[in-house]
């Protein structure tokens, strides 16, 4: 299970006049437990003002590089990247937890692939880290990325794309999309939306040549890319994208239940819930408040972990033990994780009388 450590802000160093990257110095006996895979977050957590803020934010260092750094866009009326642009400053402290998530494929030395991203904003986080290791560790494989932004001035990592393009010269291809600056072609002016990627498959790129997807932003680019690729016929298990936050539309409720072929119950008015959390046991109440299990075992006083409550990452996972759950919504648990019955706790709500999740399986 995924766990906060303490560690020291290393490095603050400014990519835009709206976006710094921050890089965490972890001490030698840490090092294990934040080792990570390309294109993988970690979750900060920090008191502003006596409020307990925890946002995740995917490490755009490569693992060869040695280094744990992470990049925090500022948004309006954002609490966090608002402290972490204005407020943070080298030789502070912060809670840090140990990396996950799976944007990511297996990379081998002796693989030839073509790899494309799409990203917004600061979508270009992950694909930097994804991009610099397919470099490194894959000598033969070669890289397309189409990255939009307001205009040149946003470009988040701007002169580091431009170096990898310089040293990497026939192995990387790089087109910026700008929405409020014109680039001097049509094609590279505007939003990424259906219409501009099927020019860019028609122009740019050959689909079938297109061996992983990585799709990176908005939720309304993510679907228009993976829309276009699948009809021009790129398999759906070979695109993969990552959500920076929920969806406007609600997915499908999903139950998950410790019994294969248990019979599924619409709810219950209160579930009596069992957390184990480190080997604890805590009993807690889940009624008809609209209350979640997350939400009900925090307010019972066990630290249990959680990040963004809104389905999108999975650092509230829990496997259920007992019983029957069902989640409102779920972005980030495959069907497979949800038929071995691990749930989202912070969308999860008990279905039967007694339910006992686990965050340690």
């Amino acid at each position: 299970m995924a766990k906060f450590h303490k560690l020291t802000v290393k490095n603050i160093r400014p990519e835009t006049d709206e976006c710094v990257s921050i890089a965490f110095h972890v001490p030698e006996e840490l090092k294990p437990e934040f080792e990570f895979t390309q294109g993988q977050y970690v979750t900060l957590r920090t008191d502003i003002n006596g409020e307990d803020i925890r946002r995740s934010y995917s490490i755009c260092a490569a693992p060869h590089e040695g280094e744990l750094r992470v990049a925090v866009k500022k948004v309006p009326q954002g609490k966090f990247s608002t402290f972490a642009n204005e407020v943070l400053a080298e030789g502070d402290e912060m809670q840090v937890m140990t990396p996950q998530g799976r944007f990511f494929t297996e990379l081998k030395e002796n693989q030839q692939k073509h790899y494309v991203a799409f990203a917004a904003g600061s979508g270009i986080t992950p694909v930097m880290s994804i991009m610099k290791s397919v470099l490194k560790v894959e000598p033969q494989s070669n890289f397309t990325l189409f990255y939009g932004n307001k205009d040149a001035q946003h470009i988040i990592f701007k002169e580091q794309i431009e170096d990898l393009k310089n040293v990497h010269m026939q192995r990387v291809r790089v087109h910026h999309v700008l929405s409020r600056e014109n680039p001097g072609a049509d094609l590279f002016h505007g939003r990424i939306d259906e219409e501009k990627c099927n020019s860019f498959c028609n122009l740019l790129l050959n689909p079938q040549n297109i061996d992983e997807v990585f799709l990176c932003g908005p939720e309304p680019m993510i679907k228009a890319a993976s829309n276009v690729l699948e009809d021009k016929g790129v398999p759906t298990v070979n695109i993969h994208y990552e959500l920076f936050t929920s969806p406007n539309q609600p997915s499908a409720k999903q139950h998950a239940t410790a019994k294969k072929g248990a019979e599924v119950k619409g709810s219950v008015e209160e579930g009596r819930v069992k957390v184990i959390l480190d080997g604890e046991e805590t009993n807690i109440t889940v009624g008809t408040d609209g209350d979640n299990i997350l939400d009900a075992a925090l307010k019972a006083g066990t630290d249990v972990p959680f990040a963004c409550k809104g389905a999108v990452c999975m650092t509230c996972k829990a496997k259920v033990l007992k019983g029957d759950v069902k989640m409102d919504k779920n972005y980030a648990l495959l069907d497979e994780e949800v038929n071995q019955g691990y749930v989202l706790t912070c969308q999860a709500h008990p279905t039967t009388d007694e339910v006992v999740v686990s965050f340690d399986d």
